[in-house]
C-alpha cells in the first residue's frame, strides 16, 4: 500500500486528547464544561533546584500559570470528580538538556484532597505518572450551583513524581517536595463570569506556542510504506519549529518524544511488534507548542518475515 500523508488541524486541547485517559470513571458524571486552574509557586520551588517552569498553550503565564479546564466529570454536591486541563508544563534543566514535557494534566479530586496526573516521555518512551498529591491547607471546597472551587491546594511530589524528576534532572527530588499551590474553579454549566481569566497579554515562556511558527508546513514520511510484523520502521519530519518538542504516537498510542533540530527536522526509529495486526497502521506527530498541525502517515504491516 502506498504511503499516505495526512494533515489535520490541531484543535485546542489536542495534546490533552493524546495524553488523557479515554475511558474514566468521571465520564459518567456531568461533564466539566468551564473553569480554570491557577498554579502558582511551582516556578520558585523548582528554580531552587536549577529547573525552570513554563507552560504551553492554551495554558498561559502571567502572575501564575493558568490552565483552562477542557473536560472531565464532576459531582458538584460531593465536590469530587476529574478535571482535564488544557496545555502542558515544560520543565527545562541544564543547558543542552532535553526538556521534560508534562501533558495530559488531570486533577482527580475528592473533597479537600486528590492527585495530579500527567503523561510524559523519558528516554523516548511515553509513560503516565501520578505526579503529585494535592490537599487544601485551609477550608475545604466551596460548592455553589453547578460549580466547585478548591482554593489553596498544596501540591507535593509523589514517590513516582519524585523519581521522574530525579531521573530526568539528575537532582535529588523526594516525595513531599513542594510543587506550588493550585486554585481550581470548575463547573458543569455557564458561569456568571469567567473563572480565573488570565491576563490579556500573557508573557510567552520557553517552549510556548508564541515561539512557534504557525506558518510552517510540517510534514512527516516513513522509510517503509510496507513491512513485515517484527520489522523496524523510521519516521522523519520537517517543517517544525527549531527546538520544538514533539510527541510521536503509533496507532494513537503516544510512545516517543523527539526534538526538532535547528532546521526543524527530526527522525525516530521504532519497532513494529511481531504480533502487530496485518493491515494499515498510523503514525501521528504532535508539536507540543500547539499551533502547528498534527501530521501523520500510514504504513502497511504484512506477515512476519521468514
Amino acid at each position: 500500500m502506498a504511503k499516505r500523508t495526512a494533515v489535520v488541524a490541531l484543535a485546542t486541547g489536542a495534546l490533552l486528547a493524546l495524553g488523557s485517559p479515554g475511558a474514566l470513571a468521571g465520564q459518567e458524571l456531568p461533564g466539566v464544561t468551564e473553569g480554570r486552574a491557577a498554579w502558582s509557586g511551582a516556578d520558585g520551588e523548582l528554580a531552587a533546584r536549577g529547573v525552570s517552569f513554563g507552560v504551553t498553550r492554551p495554558a498561559v503565564e502571567s502572575a501564575s500559570a493558568s490552565f483552562p479546564a477542557v473536560g472531565g466529570g464532576l459531582d458538584v454536591q460531593r465536590a469530587s470528580g476529574e478535571v482535564w486541563l488544557g496545555g502542558a508544563v515544560r520543565l527545562d534543566g541544564a543547558s543542552g538538556q532535553q526538556p521534560l514535557v508534562l501533558a495530559g494534566l488531570t486533577l482527580r479530586l475528592s473533597g479537600a484532597a486528590g492527585t495530579l496526573q500527567a503523561r510524559t516521555a523519558v528516554d523516548g518512551r511515553a509513560r503516565e505518572v501520578v505526579l503529585a498529591s494535592v490537599a487544601a491547607s485551609g477550608a475545604g471546597p466551596v460548592v455553589r450551583e453547578g460549580a466547585v472551587t478548591w482554593a489553596g491546594l498544596r501540591a507535593e511530589l509523589s514517590e513516582e513524581g519524585a523519581e521522574l524528576l530525579s531521573s530526568w534532572s539528575g537532582r535529588g527530588f523526594v516525595a513531599g517536595d513542594g510543587l506550588g499551590v493550585l486554585d481550581v474553579t470548575v463547573g458543569t454549566g455557564v458561569a456568571e463570569e469567567p473563572v480565573g481569566a488570565p491576563a490579556a497579554n500573557p508573557t510567552p515562556t520557553a517552549g510556548s506556542s508564541a515561539e512557534a511558527s504557525p506558518e510552517a508546513a510540517a510534514a512527516v514520511s516513513l522509510a517503509r510504506p510496507t513491512l513485515p510484523a517484527g520489522g523496524q520502521q523510521r519516521v522523519t519530519g520537517e517543517g517544525f519549529a527549531p527546538g520544538a518538542v514533539l510527541l510521536v504516537a503509533i496507532d494513537r498510542d503516544t510512545r516517543y518524544q523527539a526534538v526538532a533540530d535547528g532546521d526543524g527536522r527530526f527522525a525516530q526509529d521504532f519497532p513494529v511488534y511481531g504480533n502487530a495486526a496485518r493491515g494499515a497502521h498510523t503514525v501521528e506527530v504532535t508539536g507540543v507548542a500547539g499551533e502547528q498541525a498534527v501530521v501523520g502517515a500510514e504504513f502497511e504491516v504484512g506477515e512476519p518475515a521468514g
